[in-house]
C-alpha cells in the first residue's frame, strides 16, 4: 500500500503515465442514461426490463413525479419469468402495444439490465418479430450494470441506434444538400417511416440553414469560404440540450462548414444518413463504443480530436475538424482570449488550487485539462475505464496543456481503488476531490471539500458559451469552504 501511495503522489512527471488498480466501481447504473435521452429523443419511449430493484433505482434517483408522464416505463420480472415459467414475447407485446396505444412513439427502445443478461432473454431476438407485429421500430440497448460507468449507458443506445441510420448515397448526397436528399436517395434500415415525414424535415433543415445564414453574417463571418469549399457530410455524435447543439452547429457554420446531422437527432425519424463518405465526430469521451459501431459497422470515417468542453477544448475541437476538410480556421484565436478574459473573476478563486479526480463519469481527462489550463493543480485522474484509442487527441491535448502551463502531468489511474486513494488524498490534502455521490458525504464529514461529479454529467459544459458552467460547479464548494471558515464553521 505506501508503494503505491509514494508512486501516486511523486509530482515531478513529465509525461502521461498510466496505472491500473483493481478496484470495484462505484457508480450510477447505466440504465440511468434513460432520463436524459428520453428528454433528447422527443418522439421516442424507452421501456426497462428488470426486476424491482431498477424500478426503485430508477424513481429514486430521477424523482419523475407521476403528474410529469415520462416518456420512459418498466418491464418488472417477476419470479415466473427469471424461471422461464411465463411467455416473455407475450408479456413484452402486451406493454408495447399499450405503449403505442398511449403514447404512439416513433421508436421504442428496449433497456436490457443485469436480470436480462444473467438469464440469457433474447431481446435481440424478440424485437424484429414484434416490430413486424407492431409497426413500430424497437432499437435493443443492454445498458446494464455490467458496464464501466453510469454515462456508457448512452453509448450502448446510440451504438444500437445508429445501426438504424438510413443507408448514405454518394451520388445523391455531397456537400451542402439536406437531409431529406440523403433519405429520398437511401434505403432506410427502418422499413416503418412514413414519407410524410420527409416535406416536415427539409422545411426544418432549411428554416435552420437560414438561421445560420444570419447569424454568420451578423457577426461578420465571410459567406465566400462556405461558397467555395464543399466539405463531405459530417455528423456530430453524443446526446446534448438543442441550445448546446445549435451553438456548436453555429461554431463550425462560422468556418463553412455545415453539419449533415446528430446521433442521436431530436426526432428518431430524423436520423443521419451514414456510410463510407460521411464524416462523424464525437462530443463526449464516454461514446467509444458508438465510434466503433459507425466506424466498423457503417464504415464512417471517425474524427480523433479533443472533446469540445471548455474554450480551449473547443477551440481544439473545431480546428481539428477544419483541418480534415483542409479549411483554415478564422478568429478561433480571438474567440477562446475572449472567453477566457470574462471568466478572469472566476479564475482568481482557483488559480493555484489543488484537484484531485476520483472518477465516476468517464469526463475526467476533459475536465482535468480544463481545469489545468485555468491555473489548477491536477494530482491524480482516477477514471473507470479508459479507451486511450479514442480518447488519444484528448490525452495529447492534455500532455501538451501541462507543458504549456508548466505543472506537473496527473498520474491518470484506471479502475482506481477507493482505499487506496483516500490514503493519498490524506497524504496530499487537495483543495478539492471530485467525486461519486456515495463518497462525498464520508469525505466531507473528514474535513475534505468535495464535488458530485454526476453535476457534470447534467451540465451544460460544451462550447465556448458554456466554460462558466464549469468554473460555477468548481468554484461553488471552495466559495461555500471559506465562508464557513470566516464564520468558524469548519470542524
Amino acid at each position: 500500500m505506501s508503494q503505491s501511495i509514494v508512486s501516486s503522489t511523486n509530482l515531478e512527471t513529465k509525461s502521461l503515465v498510466f496505472e491500473c488498480e483493481t478496484g470495484n466501481y462505484h457508480t450510477f447504473c447505466p440504465i440511468s442514461c434513460v432520463s436524459w435521452l428520453y428528454q433528447k429523443i422527443e418522439d421516442s419511449f424507452f421501456l426497462v426490463i428488470g426486476t424491482k430493484t431498477c424500478g426503485y433505482f430508477l424513481q429514486n434517483a430521477l424523482g419523475v413525479m407521476i403528474f410529469a408522464e415520462p416518456r420512459y416505463a418498466m418491464a418488472e420480472l417477476e419470479e415466473s419469468d427469471i424461471s422461464a415459467q411465463l411467455n416473455d414475447y407475450k408479456e413484452l407485446k402486451r406493454l408495447c402495444l399499450q405503449i403505442k396505444q398511449d403514447r404512439n412513439p416513433s421508436v421504442i427502445v428496449w433497456i436490457g439490465t443485469c436480470t436480462t443478461e444473467i438469464i440469457k432473454m433474447d431481446l435481440e431476438g424478440m424485437a424484429p418479430r414484434l416490430e413486424r407485429e407492431i409497426g413500430t421500430p424497437i432499437v435493443v440497448a443492454r445498458a446494464n450494470g455490467l458496464d464501466y460507468a453510469f454515462t456508457q449507458g448512452e453509448d450502448t443506445v446510440l451504438s444500437a441506434m445508429a445501426q438504424r441510420c438510413p443507408e448514405f448515397q454518394s451520388n445523391k448526397f455531397f456537400g451542402f444538400g439536406s437531409f431529406g436528399e440523403a433519405e429520398e436517395g437511401s434505403k432506410r434500415a427502418d422499413a416503418f417511416t412514413l414519407n410524410s415525414h420527409i416535406s416536415k424535415i427539409e422545411a426544418k433543415e432549411d428554416a435552420a440553414k437560414r438561421n445560420m445564414h444570419n447569424f454568420s453574417n451578423q457577426n461578420g463571418a465571410s459567406t465566400d469560404q462556405k461558397n467555395q469549399v464543399k466539405v463531405p457530410p459530417l455528423v456530430l455524435f453524443g446526446s446534448v440540450p438543442n441550445t448546446v447543439a445549435t451553438e456548436l452547429n453555429l461554431e463550425l457554420n462560422r468556418q463553412g462548414i455545415d453539419i449533415s446531422g446528430w446521433l442521436p437527432s431530436q426526432h428518431y425519424v430524423n436520423l443521419p444518413a451514414l456510410g463510407n463518405n460521411v464524416y462523424v465526430c464525437g462530443i463526449n469521451p464516454f461514446l467509444s463504443r458508438t465510434a466503433t459501431t459507425l466506424m466498423r459497422r457503417r464504415k464512417c470515417q471517425l474524427i480523433g480530436a479533443p472533446f469540445p468542453i471548455g474554450p480551449d477544448g473547443t477551440r481544439a475541437w473545431i480546428e481539428k475538424i477544419c483541418s480534415v476538410f483542409n479549411i483554415e480556421p478564422q478568429g478561433l484565436e480571438e474567440r477562446e482570449q475572449k472567453i477566457w478574459q470574462s471568466l478572469e473573476n472566476d479564475l482568481q478563486l482557483i488559480r493555484g488550487k489543488s484537484v484531485f479526480f476520483m472518477g465516476d463519469n468517464l469526463l475526467e481527462v476533459s475536465l482535468a485539462r480544463f481545469l489545468i489550463r485555468c491555473g489548477m493543480i491536477v494530482y491524480e485522474i482516477g477514471i473507470p475505464y479508459m479507451d486511450r484509442r479514442f480518447q488519444a487527441s484528448e490525452l495529447e491535448f492534455l500532455e501538451k496543456t501541462c507543458l504549456e502551463m508548466n505543472v506537473p502531468i496527473p498520474r491518470i489511474i484506471e479502475k482506481p481503488d477507493n482505499y487506496y486513494q483516500i490514503q493519498r488524498i490524506r497524504e496530499l490534502q487537495p483543495d478539492l476531490v471530485i467525486t461519486g455521490m456515495a463518497h462525498a458525504n464520508p469525505l466531507e464529514a473528514r474535513g475534505i471539500t468535495t464535488k458530485w461529479s454526476v453535476e457534470f454529467t447534467f451540465s451544460q459544459i460544451h462550447g465556448f458559451s458554456n466554460a462558466r458552467q464549469i468554473l460555477d460547479l468548481v468554484t461553488r464548494p471552495l466559495k461555500r469552504q471559506k465562508t464557513l471558515k470566516n464564520f468558524n464553521f469548519t470542524k
